[in-house]
């Protein structure tokens, strides 16, 4: 499991985010961080997989890489000082199915999910489709427990919507949305905690019918 000494790791890299320093503690990193937080991508993916069988991965294929894509960013931070990891059938090589989400770092935890990456033609199906199912669509982000785990839904939006949706926008406003997320912000100590697989899992559930809907909304034909 992830212990006070993963915890202490990603706080220690974000004040010494240099290649020196990450090569020095390469073995801390392996042991206190990579390792453990691969054995409970694992166990979250074994619990996730007798659900759905679908989710047919390797925690490594889940896991996004600690080294940072600074080819294009003004910031030369070679590593990332949080590790996260996407569970879902395509894991982080098929980020825009709706699937869970798990980020950790020093100060913070988020569990997640929902349509994050969604290009111009995904993005107007699935607006179509919640515009045809409505209903559903209103019921289930204010499920009991689904708001209790997550709160609202997030994401950017956009200023002017397709004619075709404006009417149906105007009663529900989330229309104009260009990402359709959900996201508990929550205390870094709930990482550490002997249950968190289940603590995950919880999650996991209260998410399950909404990111039902958006599977259904983006795959349909």
């Amino acid at each position: 499991m992830l212990s006070q000494e993963s915890l202490d790791f990603l706080k220690d890299l974000s004040k010494n985010n240099n290649r020196e320093w990450f090569e020095a503690n390469k073995k801390r990193y392996e042991k206190d961080l990579k390792k453990p937080f691969e054995d409970v991508i694992g166990q979250i993916i074994q619990e996730i997989q007798k659900i759905d069988p679908s989710v047919n991965i390797t925690p490594k294929k889940a896991i996004f890489r600690i080294y940072r894509d600074i080819r294009f960013s003004k910031d030369k931070s070679p590593y990332k000082t949080h590790v996260g990891a996407v569970v879902s059938p395509g894991g982080t090589q098929l980020k825009e199915y709706p699937g869970m989400y798990i980020h950790v770092e020093a100060g913070s935890l988020m569990i997640g999910g929902g349509a994050y990456f969604l290009e111009t033609q995904p993005l107007y199906q699935l607006r179509q489709y919640i515009v045809h199912h409505i209903d559903e669509f209103n019921n289930l982000i204010s499920e009991p427990n689904f708001k209790a785990k997550y709160g609202e839904l997030k994401g950017e939006k956009n200023k002017k919507l397709p004619i075709e949706f404006q009417e149906a926008a105007e009663k529900q406003p989330l229309l104009y949305n260009k990402q359709f997320y959900f996201m508990a912000e929550l205390d870094p100590k709930n990482a550490i905690r002997q249950d968190f697989v289940d603590f995950v899992m919880e999650h996991y559930h209260a998410a399950k019918p909404f990111n039902e809907f958006l599977i259904a909304a983006l795959t349909h034909s």
